[in-house]
């Protein structure tokens, strides 16, 4: 058998060294240089081509390099039989939850005014604090860590999901209350999952429904936001300010008009990103799954998208 890594624009050599490392007589192909796809049983990807994975007649299972899978679950010629799983990493989440514990103190302490006022030279110690309540859209693994190390710094948080849940720590609205949700924060924090469901959540409808002066922090999907009704929102003063990790196209044009924004802090996906050295060896361990005919890591449910 051989693996396949399919990546378009993301540098796979991290992640050959690894397999290599662990795996010497593992063989290893790299799009586009598949020369033998029959002998592909497995396959690593990210942003892969949609209907690709079609030229692989032998195909067993397919890996994401990340916890996300929404790369995979849009390409509708993957067949409904063939299992999918994805990197959990314990790493991704403290990555994760650092990035949105910045975020929410920055806005809590106005770093980004501060650093307007450095430039201007001007000395204005006026309402230092923001008062912030945190809302999380999202409590899987991630959403779930925010929430307590937020918690753990006293600030009130709520957690927001798209099924029932009993016996959780923290004040928890379904999507059926997502009104009542957004009446108790002025942080929304975006983590959910990317479905058919989520896609376009953060739009017009959802921010005229915010307090006054929410500031927005997306580090799940670009897909998510509406890009248009987040500039209007910002406009209207519906939305303060926001942090966003990702965009609907990557990487960001040069002509978008998020880069002219002073309201939005850009970063380039990097709020949490996958480490081969812990990630590879998972995918090596679904491959002695696979041919021991044992039960894979992480595998995916395609219903819940996640």
């Amino acid at each position: 058998m051989s693996l396949a890594i399919i990546c378009p624009g993301k540098d796979p050599s991290p992640w050959i060294k690894v397999i290599q490392r662990n795996e010497p007589d593992l063989k290893i192909q790299v799009y586009p240089e598949i020369t033998d796809p029959d002998a592909v049983e497995v396959v690593l990807v990210w942003q892969h081509p949609e209907g690709i994975l079609s030229n692989f007649k032998n195909l067993k299972l397919v890996s994401s390099m990340g916890a996300g899978v929404d790369h995979i679950l849009r390409d509708k010629s993957i067949s409904k039989d063939l299992p999918i799983v994805r990197i959990v990493d314990d790493r991704l989440t403290w990555s994760m939850t650092n990035y949105v514990v910045m975020g929410v103190l920055n806005f809590h302490r106005q770093i980004v005014r501060y650093q307007t006022d450095q430039k201007r030279k001007v000395w204005d110690m006026s309402n230092p604090e923001i008062p912030v309540k945190v809302g999380v859209m999202g409590v899987g693994a991630l959403g779930y860590d925010v929430l307590d190390k937020l918690d753990y710094l006293d600030f009130p948080v709520f957690g927001l999901g798209f099924s029932e849940k009993e016996d959780f720590k923290f004040p928890y609205f379904t999507k059926d209350n997502i009104d009542d949700f957004l009446k108790e924060i002025n942080v929304l924090v975006c983590l959910l999952p990317l479905t058919p469901e989520t896609e376009g959540i953060l739009n017009s409808e959802l921010f005229g429904k915010c307090q006054p002066g929410t500031f927005l922090i997306n580090v799940a999907r670009g897909k998510h936001l509406v890009e248009k009704d987040l500039l209007q929102a910002l406009d209207d003063g519906l939305i303060s300010g926001a942090l966003l990790d990702v965009y609907q196209t990557e990487p960001l044009p040069k002509d978008h008009p998020f880069w002219n924004e002073e309201r939005i802090i850009l970063t380039p996906h990097i709020a949490s990103v996958t480490n081969p050295e812990a990630a590879a060896p998972q995918v090596l361990e679904n491959i002695r799954r696979l041919n021991a005919n044992e039960d894979l890591l992480n595998v995916v449910n395609r219903k819940r998208g996640y």
